[in-house]
């Protein structure tokens, strides 16, 4: 089993303390690295091949979230910090997750489930291809193609190079940009409100400043970068 190498950047040394103690719970994480400051941090992840990194928001001199914009080849991103208002710009950021101080051990293995379905997602969608029959995917997988009807998908969800197409039963996965995707014709229904998400119309049931909510009672962050987007949608 090869081990999932992290590292944990915070200026507190507490928090530090905490995340690597946690981490102790989990053998298929090695963590190869703490650092209180971005800049000894960039230096590593530079001859080091890390899949996981835990940011602290609020440093000095370097943000959390100005780090991570260098590092964005690095999977799995997971934002630390005092402050919810980070929120949705910590997803314009591919983060997998935020975790808001202080956390439980609880909630950090929650995290750490996310992390370990993501990276089974990452290795999975490499089998994957796309095929399309009036209204209806199959999702090849093996030998095996999974059916999926256009029409109930809610959202797609970008998650570095594959995509997520989600409806109310199931998620599949396509080893492909969510950019590649909506230029595709049985997309047309769909609008990008967000780097990470494109949303079937027929689903929206409010739309709000920041977010948008599906008939499904699910949120859905709206990036700064495609209100303009959300102007074209007519409940």
């Amino acid at each position: 089993m090869n081990l999932l190498r992290c590292v944990v950047v915070d200026d507190n040394e507490l928090d530090r303390l905490t995340i690597s103690g946690y981490l102790s719970h989990f053998p298929e994480i090695e963590l190869v690295g703490m650092y209180e400051t971005p800049k000894k941090a960039l230096e590593v992840f530079s001859v080091t091949n890390v899949v996981i990194v835990f940011l602290d928001i609020d440093m000095p001199d370097m943000s959390g979230l100005e780090l991570r914009k260098q590092i964005l080849d690095i999977p799995v991103c997971i934002f630390t910090t005092d402050h919810s208002g980070y929120a949705l710009d910590s997803f314009d950021l591919e983060t997998l997750d935020y975790l808001l101080k202080p956390y439980s051990f609880e909630r950090f293995a929650k995290t750490i489930n996310r992390i370990n379905e993501y990276i089974q997602i990452r290795e999975k969608t490499n089998k994957f291809n796309l095929q399309e029959e009036n209204g209806v995917f199959f999702v090849k997988e093996g030998h095996q193609k999974v059916k999926v009807v256009v029409g109930k998908v809610l959202y797609l969800n970008a998650m570095h190079n594959y995509t997520a197409i989600v409806t109310k039963d199931q998620k599949q996965y396509l080893l492909s940009p969510l950019s590649t995707l909506l230029k595709e014709k049985y997309f047309n229904s769909f609008v990008q409100i967000h780097r990470s998400y494109a949303v079937n119309k027929k689903y929206i049931q409010v739309l709000g400043t920041r977010e948008v909510t599906l008939s499904t009672g699910e949120q859905l962050p709206i990036g700064r970068s495609y209100k303009n987007n959300i102007k074209t949608i007519d409940l």
